[in-house]
């Protein structure tokens, strides 16, 4: 199953900068492991804010939901999520 997420993050002003540095790096390697996994197959910056856009692919809803309550940055982050399937005109193979 494909997903858009759309990641919105929002850090306090008065963050504990050194904690914060540690949470940017746990969020960076566990975004890393899923994308080698194949679970976050895309990922794009919003230019001008602390935002992405991304695609996953799961196997259910859950697996979507687990994913994104692991984040390290999840406490600070609004999602907008969207199921995606794939397009008729589509000349691509692999865009389940």
């Amino acid at each position: 199953m494909l997903f858009k997420v759309e990641m919105n993050v929002c850090i306090p002003l008065n963050a504990d900068p050194v904690a914060m540095a540690e949470i940017k790096a746990r969020e960076k390697d566990y975004s890393q492991a899923l994308q080698k996994s194949g679970k976050w197959r895309h990922i794009w910056r919003v230019a001008g804010q602390y935002a992405n856009v991304s695609v996953f692919d799961v196997d259910s809803n859950e697996e979507l939901h687990e994913i994104l309550m692991g984040l390290p940055l999840q406490p600070y982050m609004d999602f907008k999520i969207e199921a995606l399937c794939r397009h008729p005109s589509s000349i691509r193979d692999d865009d389940r």
